[in-house]
């Protein structure tokens, strides 16, 4: 069973969004780092960039597959986690942990429309 953490917000894309004041901390979940294998490479956008709420914002390789990143929330990037730079593998280490960008959301009405914990647990056995 994948680790599915309280008080975030999940995407059916398998990203989550951690909030802290207007500020969306984007990852990835264990659910999807687990589906992925060893994660190899993490394409980032620059910060400065905007990303809009189910758009695609990056990739994530691993050994078996790519896999497109799709922003849970629209926004501005203001921070990306360079560690995933040269430790790509961080991601498979503490998916939670080791987020990928940090946004200035625009429309916090947009985390209406994404998961709870409980709701995403339910999503992820669906997905078997």
């Amino acid at each position: 069973m994948a680790k599915v953490i309280e008080g975030l917000y999940y995407s059916e894309s398998h990203e989550y969004v951690k909030v802290e004041g207007n500020i969306g901390i984007i990852g990835i979940t264990d659910y999807a780092q687990h589906a992925l294998g060893n994660v190899v490479y993490v394409d980032m956008p620059e910060v400065d960039d905007e990303v809009e709420a189910g758009d695609e914002f990056g990739a994530v390789e691993s050994v078996k597959a790519a896999s497109d990143l799709n922003s849970p929330v629209s926004g501005v990037v203001v921070e990306v986690n360079e560690a995933l730079e040269d430790k790509p593998e961080l991601l498979n280490e503490d998916a939670y942990a080791n987020w990928i960008i940090k946004v200035d959301i625009t429309d916090t009405t947009e985390l209406d429309n994404l998961m709870g914990a409980d709701e995403y647990a339910k999503f992820c056995e669906e997905q078997g």
